[in-house]
């Protein structure tokens, strides 16, 4: 039953009148009679009488649909997805199954897609045990791997083959990727790997029609395979074989809707209840994706030490003793001379330079010249920013433009950056490189190719184009900013986004250099240099066992008023490992708490807060308390 109340969080018994039509059948959308109102609901199951009740039932009210749109798997996944995140069942089916649309419903059915030929598994011979992992999808075995991707592959086709591998077999294929420039690469590649109309996409960005069309197509049985954004990770696949995600480190993945699911979790419990093969795979690895290989649960699929050398570009740290002797400021620099004579090396060979700087914008924070105070609105106190040389500060709340400022420290009148953005970034290279052709991609404006020849691109992460035979120069900047975040990912979130710039540049032995402003012994950089993903996740998932922080450990944060949480954590019937951190103020009315227990005691944990919540809800209590189970942001 489709209620929010976590009280009501089970399945109810009703009567079949025998007059009702059409005839309900298990999964079909209905509507209940509940508490004096007219409820909307799925059909689980349908038996002789209710193990649950022994007085009279009241009747179903109607059938919505007779279309089976919940399967029984699914529906076993949305409650083991509810109960690990302490989440409500209706809410997980809300992300699960798509609205109906009744038009869509009376299309006639496309016909069934034809028999999809097993690729050849060549380009998977650059990874030990790449070949063998195909095979194990042709015999319909389960392999569990983590693929670590060499930098330059075409992991779109990659995926592709082994989802054409499964599906072969007589079994169905699930990929989720981060965004829609992931999923049109990998649409692309589908088609072309599977042929047409033997898979389809599934994102928010198709619309309610096509979405539920595509969705249909899938419940029916008549594609084998699907890729899609997180959207759809609870895709009703018939015979599931394979589940695989690409990027798992990217916060794209995490479901902003309660009870906030992440892909990466979501597959792997299909995994274990579907009995399916899994590829978690990147550019990068994720310290959960290094769990899942040190406990036995994957394997992991990399490449040897020679392949990945004749395959990654060279990677200079700013700081080598060379660059000092010749430059004594290169460390301190924004783009110091090595940078400089990297990327004029590569445009006098034609080749394209990537610059990736993580700040959007022009002049995105400023302070005062004089005493280096935050300059802030007179109107609100909040950051001011320039668009542009000319432009005059604007308030980054209120957008008020503060065309007469003084700081209301010192007097001062003048304003010094604090932070530099792509777009300035791309001004200055523009002057310094003239009459090179100067890109900008980020923000609304995001390139997906460029073509080949000598050009400047400016990409804030994740927005970076991909260009034919790859950038013959990469330049990360600004590592400071991406390393000094107060984030216990924020290393990981730097290996994770420079190592995806980094996979765009040519092989060292066609003259592809990236350049790392940051210091060479930093384990990221240092990680970045011998393209180890393994090593760097290893290091962080050790770091954190140490200090028994996720994933070591399972963690719930309780926000709140002060009283209201106190009253929560008080009546929550917890494990005995828990411990409690905090609470930490988040603002002058409220307040987070986290609770941290061990992995094998994490879903007593979220039974317990999904009790105390249900309690809650019961007596009504006014006073609102937010409940999140690994939640992303810890600090």
């Amino acid at each position: 039953m489709d209620s929010p109340l976590p009280h009501l969080d089970r399945l109810f018994d009703y009567r079949i009148p025998a007059e009702l039509t059409p005839a309900p059948v298990p999964g079909c959308r209905v509507r209940v009679p509940f508490s004096g109102r007219r409820m909307s609901g799925f059909v689980v199951e349908i038996g002789p009488a209710s193990d649950e009740y022994a007085g009279p039932l009241r009747s179903l009210a109607a059938v919505v649909s007779a279309e089976p749109v919940l399967s029984e798997n699914v529906a076993r996944l949305a409650r083991a997805v509810a109960d690990r995140y302490a989440g409500n069942l209706s809410d997980v089916l809300r992300l699960a199954v798509p609205p109906r649309q009744a038009r869509v419903e009376k299309d006639p059915p496309p016909e069934p897609a034809g028999p999809i030929v097993d690729p050849p598994p060549a380009e998977w011979r650059r990874y030990r045990h790449g070949e063998s992992f195909l095979e194990a999808l042709r015999d319909r075995r389960m392999p569990r791997v983590v693929w670590d991707s060499l930098p330059g592959e075409d992991w779109p086709t990659r995926l592709a083959e082994a989802a054409a591998a499964t599906a072969a077999s007589g079994k169905g294929a699930l990929l989720i990727v981060p965004d829609q420039r992931d999923l049109d690469r990998l649409d692309a590649q589908l088609s072309y790997v599977l042929g047409p109309d033997r898979h389809v996409s599934l994102s928010a960005a198709l619309g309610p029609a096509k979405r539920y069309r595509a969705f249909l197509r899938v419940r029916r049985g008549l594609v084998p395979v699907v890729a899609g954004t997180r959207a759809a990770m609870f895709a009703p696949v018939e015979n599931l074989g394979l589940v695989g995600i690409w990027d798992d480190g990217d916060e794209s993945h995490s479901d902003p809707h309660a009870p906030y699911p992440h892909a990466r979790e979501v597959l792997l419990t299909r995994a274990e209840l579907e009995s399916t093969a899994v590829i978690v795979a990147g550019h990068s690895r994720t310290p959960q994706a290094q769990l899942l290989v040190e406990s036995g649960w994957a394997r992991p699929l990399t490449a040897d030490r020679d392949v990945v050398r004749s395959w990654a570009p060279r990677v200079v740290p700013v700081g080598d003793d060379s660059d000092l002797a010749a430059d004594p400021d290169s460390t301190t620099a924004r783009l110091p001379s090595v940078a400089w004579r990297t990327a004029r090396a590569a445009l006098r060979a034609d080749a394209p330079v990537l610059v990736q700087s993580p700040r959007r914008g022009y002049l995105p924070a400023l302070s005062c010249q004089d005493c280096r105070r935050r300059a802030g609105c007179s109107r609100c106190g909040g950051p001011l920013a320039r668009s542009s040389r000319s432009a005059a500060p604007v308030c980054q709340w209120c957008g008020q433009p503060e065309e007469d400022f003084r700081c209301p420290e010192c007097g001062g009148r003048r304003l010094r950056a604090v932070v530099v953005g792509a777009a300035r970034t791309a001004e200055e290279l523009g002057r310094a490189f003239a009459p090179t052709v100067v890109r900008t991609s980020g923000g609304s404006e995001i390139l997906d190719e460029i073509p080949a020849g000598p050009s400047i691109v400016v990409a804030t992460p994740g927005a970076e184009p991909r260009v034919p035979g790859g950038y013959g120069a990469v330049l990360l900047l600004d590592a400071w900013a991406l390393l000094s975040r107060a984030d216990l990912r924020a290393e990981e979130e730097t290996f994770r986004r420079w190592s995806a710039a980094v996979a765009l540049a040519r092989p060292a032995r066609d003259g592809g250099t990236v350049v790392v402003v940051a210091d060479g012994g930093l384990a990221t950089v240092q990680a970045l240099v011998r393209w180890d993903p393994a090593w760097f996740a290893a290091r962080e998932l050790d770091q954190r066992s140490q200090l028994r922080f996720p994933p070591a450990v399972r963690m719930a944060a309780v926000s709140g008023s002060p009283a209201a949480v106190a009253e929560f954590v008080d009546e929550c019937a917890l494990p005995s490992s828990v411990e409690p951190l905090g609470p930490v103020p988040i603002d002058e009315h409220s307040e987070r708490l986290l609770l941290r227990v061990s992995r094998r005691d994490g879903a007593a944990l979220s039974a317990g807060l999904h009790a105390a919540v249900s309690a809650r809800a019961i007596r009504k209590d006014a006073a609102p308390v937010r409940v999140r189970v690994d939640p992303r942001e810890l600090l």
